[in-house]
Formats: C-alpha cells, structure tokens, sequence
C-alpha cells in the first residue's frame, strides 16, 4: 500500500468485467480480497483508480464470486473500463474517493438556497467527469425540482450543461431545428420536416435521442430506414451535401450531461420544468442551431395538460432562448390524441413514408401538423414573407421533392439493407359499445406499445384505426398490437383488456382542443 496526498492507494490487477453499467462507472472487488478488508470499503462506497497517470471514480460493488474478480484483481464495468483506458492485466491502485466538492452546492440547494452560475458549473462539471454516483445525481435532481429553479437558474444550468461537451459551428447565419417536448406518441414530425425544409435549401441538421420511456423517439424510427449512429466527420460531410439529416445524438458528444442527468431522472418519474428547458436548450445551442421550433401538445393526457402551463412553459423557453441568441418559435399543438395511426418505430416509419410518397392513406394529422410546422421553420428565411411558409412547405411535399430529398439522405446515412415489418404476432382491442370516441390516453396507448416490445423490437406496437370524434360500433375493432416476442405479446394483452385507452360516449363528452390550429 502507497499513501499519496492522504489517500492510501493499494496495488491490484484490472479486469474487465462485461457489464453495461448505462452511463455509471462501476468497480468489482472481491470480498475476500485483502485491499477490501484492509482499508474498510463498503459496497456502493466511491473508489478512485489509477493507472500510470489515468485516474477515474467508480462506485464499488463487493463480490462473492471468483469467477467475475479474483482475490487480487479489480473489476471494471465496460464504460469504466474504457475510460481508464488500461489493457486488462495492468496494474492498478485503488483508494477512497474524496467527495465531489461541488455537493457542497447541492446540499445548499436541498436547503432551498438559490444557485449562481458558478455552482452548475461546478456541479456540471463533476458529473460529466464521473464523479458523481446515481445517488448523489438523484440527491442533485430531486432538489432542483422539490425546490424548483428560478429562470436564472434554469439559463445558468442550460450554460453550464453546454460548457460540459462540444459545439458545433455549422458556419451559416441560419442553422434551423425543431424540437418537441414529448409525451405524444406516433408524434413523428421531424421526419417529415427535416426533408421539406431541407428541400427548400435550408440547414437542418436534426440529431436526436433514443426513446427511454416513449415506445418510439425519432432516432428509433429513422433507424427502421438508415443507419442514424453517424461520426462527427461523416455528419459534417452529410449536412453540407444533403443540407439535412435524421442522426442518433449519441456519438456527437452534445450536451453529455444531459444524457448523465436523463438516465437518472426518468426512472425516478422526475420531470420538472426547469431540468427540461435546459436539456432541450443545451442540446440545441450546442448542436449549432440558431434558429428553433419547439412543439408543446397540451392535452387531458400530454405532458403539459392546461393552456397556462403551456404559457408559463413557452415564457420560460423564449427568456432563456433570448438570451441564449437563439430565436424561437413556440407552437401549441393538439395532444388530445396521438399523431398519426402508427405507434412504434416500425408502424411510424410507414406513416412517415406514406405522407411522403403523397398516398392516399397517409395519416392526414400528421400531414398537416408537420406542414404548418415546417411552414413556420421556412419562414424563418430572410426571404420568405410571412404567411407564405405553409404553401411552399406544401408545394415542396405534393411536388416529390421532399420524398426525393428523405431519399438521399437515407441513402447518404446509410439505408438499412433489411426491410422491416410489424412484428408476426398481433391481436386487436375493440370498442365495448356503440358511440364517439371522446378520448384517448397518450400514456396508456404508449405503454401498450412498449409492453408489446417497443422501441426495441421495432416491429412492435399498436396500429390505431379510431381517432377522436369517429364513430364506432360495438365489436368494431380500435387497434392492432404488433409484438415480436410470445413474452412481450402476453404482457400488452393482458395490459390491454384492463385499461383500453379509450372512452367511447356522447360527442359533447370530447374535450376541446386549445391550439393554435386545428389538424
């Protein structure tokens, strides 16, 4: 044993232990080992491990079985492993970790003390470096949102998340992007928006993540056509041929303490307001965008659920855009249902393609709202007059010229060599009585898609034939289950037959739609 700077380090061997750990670093020591009883460790205490001058953190699991570590070996997780930058067999020494002294600032705001730019700096800048454990991530979020942000908070987190990874500088006055606050499924409008604008000549370049709790996001959908995991160089290369482009945001490194921060909050049913303005915003700022269309559905079962919350959630975006030199377009949508017929990457992908190719069975919902919205995102050129963005946007659709553009970007991302289809196991629900469908619930159609499989069978999902305002009769059917697994399709069926997801009633039961167009 070697004490450096107070610390006691003690020399192992390393060991790769074959463990997706998400995004946490984890060390495997042996509870036999003698490091372990000699210095006091204790399961989930924080370790440090160094190698030559490589020093990362980790949050230590003890084991009791020599065939993952040995008495003389530490184990590293596949992410932990790969950040020591080691080869298995090498010498390491190992020691407790000090704590991150940014917890300092958290405590304070536990306390429900107001933090400065200075404090999420900190903070920021110890979780994108691991030093934090899912335990003190979790003690960061629940105070943030127990306590809540004020829009100073919230700009100074949002600057403090972009600091922590790249920027990207697309060298154009104008970089466009939309983004929506989620909580719609079969909301699949960047895929159709992305090849209109870009067809008008404009830069979209719209990297995305994969869904966590939606059974689809747009990089699960987009992933059903083209390879979406794209090199920053190939992306570079791809936006300037194509001036578009439908990627995964994984590999660019936008914003990753956002991607930290996001696999902590969803598990803990965390989703506050100020922790959302700024992982949108960072991602977006720090992707080059310049110019952004944000999505609020409001809706019984949306996200956001009253017209006022969608005020005070637009007021807040625009404050911290504004002085973020972003210029933003806030759009009120209908989330009274969701977009589109199909929900899963699969049956989106269809959708997407079927309004592409101008079929006659496209999803007119998702016709419309995707074109009024890329009608705003042209008008934000110079040299378009306002008013005239949805003609162009709709002369570029019926035209084939966006169809033509998706295609060479599907082709220059990659286009997938084998075609998919909804999963071979399948049954529908149907309606228990004569009527109008007066609702459906975005939450529980969304979770049935994802009992089923979904996004990762991407076969899997639900097919909608009712919308709201139809009428139905007894025995008619409302939806199809798609699922590729006998496991996955006896869990949404038995899902399914307690909780539907529709009310069928009186016309006058339907609730009204506060938007800023009708679909």
């Amino acid at each position: 044993m070697k004490k450096k700077n107070g610390q006691h380090f003690s020399r192992l061997s390393l060991r790769r232990v074959a463990i997706d750990t998400y995004k946490e670093n984890v060390a495997y020591l042996s509870r036999d080992c003698s490091v372990y009883r000699a210095e006091g460790f204790q399961a989930l205490a924080k370790v440090e491990v160094v190698c030559n001058s490589r020093r990362i953190q980790a949050v230590l699991n003890v084991v009791d079985d020599d065939r993952i570590v040995g008495n003389c070996e530490l184990g590293l997780s596949e992410q932990a492993f790969a950040q020591l930058g080691a080869e298995e067999g090498a010498e390491v020494r190992v020691a407790q970790a000090e704590p991150p002294a940014s917890m300092d600032a958290v405590r304070r705001k536990i306390s429900g003390e107001r933090l400065v730019l200075k404090d999420y700096q900190n903070i920021t800048l110890d979780i994108a470096q691991n030093r934090y454990s899912r335990m003190e991530m979790a003690a960061f979020l629940v105070s943030t949102g127990q306590n809540g942000l004020d829009r100073d908070e919230v700009l100074s987190l949002t600057r403090a998340m972009i600091e922590t990874g790249v920027r990207l500088n697309w060298n154009e006055p104008l970089v466009a992007d939309k983004h929506c606050i989620g909580g719609i499924p079969g909301n699949r409008t960047s895929m159709l928006i992305v090849p209109i604008v870009a067809a008008h000549g404009m830069l979209i370049p719209k990297t995305s993540s994969r869904a966590i709790t939606s059974p689809a996001g747009t990089a699960d959908t987009m992933e059903v056509l083209a390879h979406i995991a794209l090199l920053p160089e190939a992306l570079n290369k791809l936006v300037r041929l194509e001036r578009g482009c439908l990627a995964w945001g994984g590999t660019t490194k936008l914003a990753p303490v956002d991607d930290v921060l996001i696999s902590v909050e969803r598990p803990l049913g965390i989703d506050s307001q100020g922790q959302m303005v700024a992982s949108i915003l960072s991602k977006k700022v720090a992707a080059g965008s310049t110019h952004l269309l944000l999505d609020i559905p409001v809706g019984p079962t949306a996200k956001v659920r009253r017209m006022r919350d969608a005020m005070a959630l637009r007021k807040l975006f625009e404050f911290v855009g504004d002085r973020l030199n972003l210029r933003m377009e806030v759009m009120v949508t209908d989330g009274r249902q969701p977009v589109g017929r199909g929900i899963g990457p699969v049956l989106e992908a269809r959708d997407v393609m079927l309004v592409l190719q101008n079929h006659p069975e496209a999803p007119l919902d998702l016709r419309e709202k995707s074109l009024r919205m890329a009608g705003r995102i042209i008008e934000f050129d110079p040299d378009v007059r306002g008013g005239q963005g949805y003609a162009i946007a709709r002369g570029i659709l019926e035209s084939g010229r966006a169809l033509a553009k998706m295609n060479r970007i599907i082709q220059a991302q990659g286009a997938q060599e084998q075609t998919l289809a909804p999963g071979h196991l399948s049954y529908e629900v149907h309606a228990q009585r004569d009527g109008v469908v007066t609702s459906i619930d975005n939450y529980l159609l969304a979770n049935a898609a994802r009992l089923a499989g979904a996004p990762m069978a991407k076969g899997a999902g639900v097919d909608l034939f009712a919308k709201l305002g139809d009428t139905v009769q007894k025995g008619q059917p409302l939806y199809r289950v798609y699922a590729e697994f006998q496991s996955n399709f006896d869990f949404a069926r038995e899902f399914t037959a307690a909780h539907n997801g529709y009310g069928i009633g009186d016309p006058s039961e339907m609730p009204a739609s506060f938007t800023e167009f009708e679909p």
